[in-house]
């Protein structure tokens, strides 16, 4: 994508979802929603939490993920958004990820997650208070899962590999 990921008009529109979704589930705002939807769309991409999503297909593979996220896994747009959502974690914690996505999904969100996650250049860490949702469209069908945090720490020493 050549210009800033968040300006195109599929982000823009997945942005929207993404907000709204996190609205009707939570009942809170995950940012002051003003102007147009290209300007909450470049808001959600600066914000300095973590947004990070995935779609509905059966090894989702992530959609979505702001500034913030793309420097905490350290990835590219490119390389996120061809991404298996199930490798932010590393294979010991997905029975545990995968657990609260299907809390999320049956309850519309999750809030109060902690895990640990993994960087593309394999540097760990806790993720703190996360709050997972369902992205539903204008009928209330889910399209994907996001997740959003705006805490997260380090794991340094925790090497289990022996």
């Amino acid at each position: 994508m050549a210009s800033s990921p968040w300006s195109h008009p599929s982000v823009v529109v997945w942005s929207r979802l993404l907000l709204d979704s996190f609205r009707r589930w939570t009942g809170r705002d995950l940012l002051t929603r003003t102007g147009s939807p290209e300007e909450q769309a470049r808001a959600l991409f600066a914000a300095p939490f973590v947004v990070v999503s995935h779609g509905t297909e059966s090894d989702p593979v992530l959609n979505y993920g702001n500034q913030t996220a793309l420097d905490l896994w350290e990835l590219s747009w490119a390389q996120l958004t061809s991404t298996p959502s199930r490798l932010t974690a590393e294979p010991m914690n997905r029975d545990e990820r995968a657990r609260m996505l299907a809390v999320a999904e049956a309850q519309g969100y999750f809030s109060g997650y902690r895990g640990v996650r993994i960087s593309s250049t394999g540097k760990r860490f806790m993720v703190e208070d996360a709050t997972v949702w369902n992205v539903v469209d204008g009928q209330g069908i889910r399209v994907g899962q996001a997740a959003t945090f705006a805490r997260w720490t380090p794991v340094v020493g925790t090497d289990s590999g022996g």
